[in-house]
């Protein structure tokens, strides 16, 4: 699920379609709103990284932050600017995730009555913490959409302030509150590489983060990632305007967002120099490396930046901080994330072998796997198959390699033997 589409448009009837870029003394402003509730994350630095990019490489670690992601700026900036009439009506918002928390714990701190709409599959995890914050939660739909509706609807039926997830002036200034605690505590910063969505952090870090180096007569590059079945910017950018896309599965589901913001378009398309896209199968190879290397639980969206830096889909000459956004992954995914994470990266491997119905078969294949140093984690052995013969035998197993030429020692193993396995993807 998303923190949904461009379409959670907040109360806006009073705005322009697309406002101007904020100025640097709204950011400063509202960092010392949202200092009340934000703790200033770390920064850590990463040998690994700095020798796949070249580069000095640090990670913002915003997954480490109060609700698990970096939303609760937008939201408790968004929320503070509301008058005491207003927060008297309540706030609604629909989400799937990082949003919904992010509007409950910031509702819980400014004494504001939330409903949160939220789809039926949603994780038990975020749907517990949301009720935690003390946000009322309504489960509606299973779609996207349907939250949003009826969120909306909400709205209009009630009175309450409808709290978008990133097209909102307020909401904007919040998040780039982010990109001045990086230029406060990494001054010599080159690049920053930031997830991307619906384009709410990017929009603000960006604006932030620029108008911040130009007093010091410096200049900040601001790249950002999309998941690429996710991937609304690179064709709105081509095309001027922010255009709708078809969204796909994807692990990056915090940033499955099928239509830019129109507040955040424009500022992204003034100020941002770059934008990207990885794989989920090397979003997954991040989340694992970031497990690994920095021991830090980060959510797939949270990923990308890495990703992008592993995958050589970035440069730099110079220090860079990459983005960890949120760290809100449920466990029962990030295991299948880690698995999808280590066979991406050829440390997984699962052979299918077809085997002589004669005894010993079984050890001899274990034999072979152990001679080559790797390791049996999980083994079906069956007479039963589609397009099986009678008298036909497939041993299926899987094995932790150490890398890809590992895993073509195993493979090279059994046909040296005179087996013929089969790589299962």
């Amino acid at each position: 699920m998303t923190d949904l589409s461009s379409r959670a448009h907040a109360d806006v009837a009073s705005e322009p379609a697309a406002s101007s870029v904020p100025s640097l003394a709204e950011f400063e402003r509202a960092l010392e709103t949202v200092s009340v509730v934000v703790q200033p994350t770390p920064i850590e630095s990463s040998r690994f990284l700095s020798d796949v990019l070249g580069a000095p490489v640090h990670l913002k670690c915003e997954n480490l932050q109060r609700t698990g992601s970096y939303k609760i700026r937008g939201a408790y900036n968004r929320l503070s600017q509301l008058t005491e009439e207003e927060k008297r009506r309540g706030v609604v918002a629909a989400s799937a995730g990082n949003h919904a928390q992010g509007v409950a714990f910031a509702a819980r701190e400014l004494g504001i009555t939330a409903t949160i709409f939220m789809p039926v599959g949603v994780p038990l995890p975020k749907l517990q913490a949301t009720r935690d914050y003390g946000a009322r939660v309504i489960l509606r739909g299973h779609t996207v959409s349907e939250p949003l509706e009826a969120a909306a609807r909400f709205a209009e039926e009630t009175g309450a302030i409808l709290i978008p997830p990133f097209d909102h002036h307020d909401v904007i200034v919040g998040q780039g509150t982010l990109g001045l605690e990086i230029y406060r505590d990494r001054p010599d910063v080159e690049t920053v590489i930031v997830p991307i969505g619906g384009g709410g952090l990017i929009s603000g870090v960006a604006a932030a983060m620029k108008q911040r180096a130009a007093l010091d007569g410096r200049t900040i590059r601001v790249i950002g990632v999309q998941a690429s079945n996710a991937a609304a910017y690179p064709p709105s950018l081509a095309a001027g305007h922010p255009v709708d896309v078809p969204i796909q599965p994807t692990i990056a589901d915090g940033i499955a967002v099928s239509r830019p913001g129109t507040r955040n378009f424009a500022i992204i398309d003034e100020l941002v120099d770059e934008v990207v896209t990885v794989s989920d199968d090397e979003t997954a190879k991040a989340l694992v490396v970031l497990l690994e290397r920095a021991k830090l639980v980060v959510e797939p969206a949270g990923a990308v930046a890495v990703a992008a830096i592993l995958e050589g889909r970035v440069t730099s000459s110079g220090p860079t901080v990459a983005i960890l956004s949120g760290g809100n992954i449920d466990p029962l995914l990030m295991q299948r994330v880690v698995s999808h994470g280590l066979a991406a990266s050829a440390r997984y491997l699962t052979i299918r072998v077809p085997l002589p119905d004669r005894p010993g078969q079984l050890a001899r294949i274990a034999e072979l796997v152990a001679s080559a140093n790797a390791n049996v984690v999980e083994v079906l052995h069956t007479r039963q198959g589609p397009g099986m013969q009678i008298n036909d035998v497939v041993l299926e197993f899987s094995v932790e390699t150490r890398g890809p030429e590992h895993r073509e020692l195993v493979v090279e193993t059994l046909r040296g033997a005179g087996y013929e396995p089969e790589v299962i993807d």
